[in-house]
């Protein structure tokens, strides 16, 4: 397009709309970028820079095909209570139509605590499953054919002990490891970055990390060893494109410390994975996770020298924004939920997980779990929209978007880059008070009104009342409690303490540290017992206050 024409069209036709009703205010991104009044053929990057779907840079999709030859894994995110509740909604769940498995774990089991733990008091099974030991595993997963489910597991700073519970229970019932499929989050950065339910100092947890990248890529080949997360830094409050740079500046640490103990980038980077948040602003969305492909294609194969197709494909799960669900007027999540997972899907998703519209209030009751899960059946058999393949790609606004992202990424790890890389920028605080300074800027704009929340600060009505809500009985943690004592009452006690000690040597020296947890996990120690040694090897990490 000349652009004469666009500058008449500006001087002229918009000018005079402008006159007659002059443009909405606030008309910007997530990071306050304004939205230019058209987008035009001139907006298009290089034909180069978009491909072709399944060949580099991957910007249009890692698969040639999309979803035409199959969808995307409908992964919904549940657990809470005992073992046992939660497999009883996993059964539901894979009646109803679920095409994997992702496990939420209580805060005491993702801070390497045992029910029975002092600390616990209160927690237990609250806000996922209560897993303390492979008794417990073996009650997660009872009927369920670990040979043909692929299985999430939401856990970091015990990420390892987690998955050697979930190898354990597979090899007693004769399935190889290296027939296992599906991720461990094990993503503990994010969790000194945006989050907090970490254990050990940085560097300590990245040795936990790069040992289980080793020992998946000798013994469960399919398992993917990481979900590097952008979902919790957006959800403590980042912009769109602070999501995508921590995330893959992220990756970028793990690559690198997996490669310094002495892993080649195509040896793990296929198992790697990732996991995006899917916000409100669909344009934007999409075109985050168009950029994040591009972004990480370009990083594996110039600054790590990946050669290996599969290492270069960014492949990811998202989920459904958690931050801009309301309590008020619950119903109206179910809209937000809808636009989420349209930009997920438009934007080329591996997996997906769509949020209850009650989950503002509580975990979320069968009935909104059922309605969530029609909600991505709905976009995948009756909307059309699974038979294109990058259907918005092309689009002026979208690789215009996707451009400026992209560009907004590697400006940020750049600065990241600055400081020596991610764990050093984290131990500044650096991006920590990033974050929270956007977060600061978003709340400003919904207090003001330039943000609008729809039954919030705008259409508020007067409900009849609060929804049904999920109701976890209190009685299931003194329960939990005792299946423990009773685990470590009937156990081999000298066993179990050979397996600990053995445990603590390897940690003080370099060992990969999977085998020894696995041997714990066997000999029927708890996921604390085994945490607690590590502590006493590594120590406990102590969050500097960023303000």
């Amino acid at each position: 397009m000349d652009p004469a024409d666009l500058a008449r069209w500006r001087r002229t036709v918009r000018d005079a709309a402008l006159a007659r009703r002059p443009a909405r205010p606030h008309l910007m991104r997530s990071g306050g970028e304004p939205v230019a009044d058209l987008y035009t053929p001139n907006d298009l990057p290089p034909f180069e820079r978009i491909g072709f779907p399944g060949e580099y840079p991957y910007t249009r999709g890692i698969q040639a095909t999309s979803y035409r030859g199959s969808h995307w894994t409908m992964r919904q995110y549940a657990g809470f209570g005992t073992a046992a509740e939660s497999n009883a909604r996993y059964r539901y769940l894979l009646a109803q139509g679920t095409t994997g498995l992702s496990v939420a774990f209580d805060l005491p089991t993702q801070m390497g605590l045992d029910s029975d733990d002092p600390l616990a008091l209160g927690e237990v099974g609250r806000v996922g499953v209560a897993i303390d030991s492979l008794a417990d595993m073996r009650a997660l997963l009872d009927g369920l054919p670990l040979d043909q489910v692929s299985t999430s597991m939401t856990i970091n700073a015990t990420a390892s002990t987690l998955l050697a519970l979930y190898v354990g229970v597979a090899t007693e019932r004769g399935v190889d490891p290296n027939r296992l499929r599906g991720t461990i989050q094990n993503d503990v950065l994010k969790e000194y970055i945006a989050r907090g339910t970490y254990i050990f100092p940085p560097r300590q947890s990245m040795r936990l990390v790069t040992d289980v990248f080793g020992w998946c890529r000798a013994n469960a080949r399919s398992w993917n060893t990481i979900s590097i997360s952008g979902y919790h830094i957006r959800e403590a409050g980042s912009t769109a494109a602070q999501e995508l740079a921590f995330t893959l500046a992220n990756g970028i640490a793990y690559v690198e410390a997996a490669i310094a103990s002495g892993l080649a980038v195509d040896d793990f980077a296929p198992q790697l994975s990732f996991f995006f948040n899917a916000h409100n602003n669909l344009l934007e969305e999409v075109a985050k996770f168009r950029a994040a492909r591009r972004l990480w294609a370009g990083i594996v194969r110039d600054r790590f020298g990946g050669r290996d197709p599969r290492s270069l494909q960014l492949r990811f799960h998202t989920q459904t924004a958690g931050s801009t669900l309301a309590a008020q007027q619950v119903d109206v999540n179910v809209v937000r939920v809808t636009l989420q997972a349209l930009a997920a899907v438009f934007g080329g998703t591996q997996s997906l997980h769509t949020n209850g519209k009650d989950e503002a209030l509580a975990l979320p009751t069968e009935e909104a779990a059922r309605l969530a899960l029609r909600t991505q059946q709905v976009i995948a058999y009756e909307s059309g929209v699974a038979d294109f393949v990058d259907p918005l790609g092309g689009s002026w606004a979208v690789e215009r978007i996707t451009d400026e992202l992209e560009h907004e990424a590697l400006r940020l790890i750049a600065e990241i880059d600055g400081f020596g890389g991610m764990i050093p920028a984290i131990e500044e605080g650096w991006p920590q008070r990033e974050i929270q300074s956007a977060a600061y800027a978003a709340q400003l704009a919904v207090e003001r009104g330039d943000a609008v929340v729809v039954g919030v600060n705008r259409f508020a009505d007067r409900e009849s009342g609060r929804p049904p809500t999920l109701r976890v009985d209190p009685q299931l943690e003194p329960d939990q409690v005792a299946r423990t004592e009773g685990v470590r009452a009937r156990r081999d006690a000298r066993q179990a303490a050979d397996a600990i000690e053995r445990l603590q040597q390897d940690a003080a020296g370099t060992a990969n540290l999977m085998p020894p947890i696995l041997s714990a996990v066997r000999a029927e120690c708890t996921v604390g017992e085994i945490s607690h040694a590590l502590r006493a090897v590594f120590g406990e990490y102590r969050e500097r206050p960023v303000l």
